[in-house]
């Protein structure tokens, strides 16, 4: 918290005084909150956050920088919980994420951190994952990552029991380990509209080629979980949590922009959700 506050002020360019004015304190709580020995409470972050939209101040990249974590020793990955881990990893999480149940594992810290900035009680956790004596399915950026989406998300129950629907039902039987790519906040619209018959596949598929995806790693089983081992844990300001509320909002604003002259460009080229379900 004390080197993000300092950034503030260093990007707008005041003095201690200046800035204790602005928020309306003293230079004394700036002053100890620069030098960590007191944070401010809440009422003063929910202050520092309406400063940073008054002055168009983005301190998102700060805060990812501050949660990466470097070790070339490991495979380091990166985990967000609503509530924080309690006892050991599990696949247990709901159902209709991307891949189904598992313990979800993203390569870059911005994802896991936005997916759990609405939440009250967050944790963020830096894990070092083995893949030794794993089975590892790779999905790539495609037609098959989206479908099985589709299936865990509840969009191919009204096909239950075609060749299809079983088809995705099972894909992943048999694999511990699941990489796929993450269908991110600037994705969510163009994967709904797909989903409700309002785009063909070739629009989704220009948008995914348009947009830099990381990847995640999902454990599915509990042999994969036995394999984590949590490196770090933390738990996130108020401040920065609304800042990355802000910054997911504005990624899907981006997303949605990106994806207008796509859908434009090849509205009437490809195939409906519908189509390729009733196998046409």
């Amino acid at each position: 918290m004390k080197i993000l506050i300092k950034r503030i002020r260093e990007l707008v360019r005041m003095s201690q005084e200046q800035f204790a004015k602005e928020l309306s304190t003293t230079v004394i709580s700036i002053n100890r909150w620069e030098n960590g020995k007191t944070v401010p409470n809440l009422m003063a972050q929910n202050q520092l956050f309406e400063f940073c939209k008054r002055h168009n101040i983005d301190i998102s990249d700060i805060i990812i920088e501050k949660y990466k974590y470097y070790d070339d020793n490991k495979f380091i990955l990166y985990h967000g919980s609503k509530n924080g881990i309690n006892g050991d990893i599990a696949p247990i999480s709901r159902g209709d994420c991307d891949f189904g149940t598992g313990f979800y594992m993203g390569t870059e810290v911005l994802q896991p951190l936005t997916l759990i900035c609405g939440e009250e009680k967050p944790a963020f956790y830096v894990v070092d994952f083995s893949l030794k004596d794993l089975k590892v399915l790779n999905i790539e950026l495609g037609l098959e990552w989206v479908m099985l989406i589709a299936y865990h998300r509840g969009y191919m129950d009204i096909i239950k029991g075609t060749k299809i629907y079983e088809k995705y039902a099972h894909y992943l039987d048999g694999y511990d380990v699941v990489l796929g790519y993450i269908a991110d906040d600037r994705l969510y619209t163009e994967l709904n509209k797909f989903f409700n018959g309002n785009i063909t596949d070739e629009v989704l598929m220009q948008c995914l080629s348009a947009l830099d995806l990381g990847k995640q790693y999902v454990s599915l089983t509990e042999k994969a979980c036995k394999n984590i081992k949590i490196l770090k844990e933390d738990k996130l300001s108020n401040l920065e949590l609304l800042v990355l509320m802000e910054k997911s909002k504005i990624r899907r604003l981006e997303g949605n922009s990106l994806s207008k002259g796509i859908e434009i460009k090849y509205r009437r080229i490809g195939k409906y959700f519908d189509e390729i379900l009733r196998g046409e």
